[in-house]
């Protein structure tokens, strides 16, 4: 049988590196692997007004749609092409046209919630955990956030303070404790080049994993 491929699990807070992390690995292992991110699986709000969708706590992981996302997975797990959503965060709702991901020999992953749940951590091989400074980032999200989606400054800043800190204490800075790796401090591009080297080393000795046998737990 051929190997599953090796899933890597990149978590953190919001603003804490994992895109830019994800996206220097994929560069680095170049044809080895693809990418996928948590940010796509947020349900689609489009059936509500704008004033409710702005109103929904994004930062809980219930926003999320763990269904469509474990059977992502498991299509890449056992080889076969995956239709992942295209999240837009300006209008919180899908983009008509997902895209069809490829699984590669190893799967990188990125989101704010990857370890909580059994059923989905037991997809990763290998789960790093990024911890950077509330100051940090908050001062990134301001940046991404002003750039990309359409924020204001004082709506950002309040989101922050009122949802983003307190749901990070509660659901996200527990998943440590289910971390291989504690990515803490200053790390960039020199812990980028030695992540990429240990998980192509990882890739070649990668052994098919045991069955999934609680697949249907969410």
């Amino acid at each position: 049988m051929k190997p599953a491929p090796l899933f890597v699990a990149i978590v953190g807070g919001s603003g804490s590196g994992k895109t830019w992390l994800a996206e220097r690995l994929q560069s680095r292992l170049g044809s080895m692997a693809t990418r996928i991110s948590l940010d796509d699986f947020y349900r689609d709000r489009s059936h509500l007004p704008p004033q409710r969708r702005a109103k929904i706590n994004f930062d809980h992981p219930a926003a999320i749609d763990w269904k469509l996302f474990h059977r992502v997975l498991s299509q890449l797990h056992t080889w076969r092409n995956a239709r992942v959503p295209a999240y837009d965060f300006t209008t919180h709702s899908r983009r008509k046209r997902p895209r069809i991901l490829k699984p590669r020999s190893i799967i990188l992953v990125d989101g704010l919630w990857l370890l909580r749940r059994p059923a989905i951590r037991r997809f990763f091989t290998f789960r790093i955990f990024l911890d950077s400074p509330a100051r940090t980032r908050l001062r990134r999200r301001i940046t991404r956030d002003l750039l990309s989606r359409g924020r204001a400054r004082a709506s950002i800043l309040e989101q922050f303070r009122n949802t983003v800190e307190p749901m990070h204490a509660r659901y996200i800075i527990p998943q440590i404790h289910q971390a291989d790796l504690l990515l803490k401090g200053n790390w960039g591009e020199r812990e980028a080049e030695n992540l990429a080297a240990a998980i192509q080393g990882l890739s070649r000795i990668h052994a098919v994993k045991k069955p999934l046998t609680n697949a249907n737990e969410r």
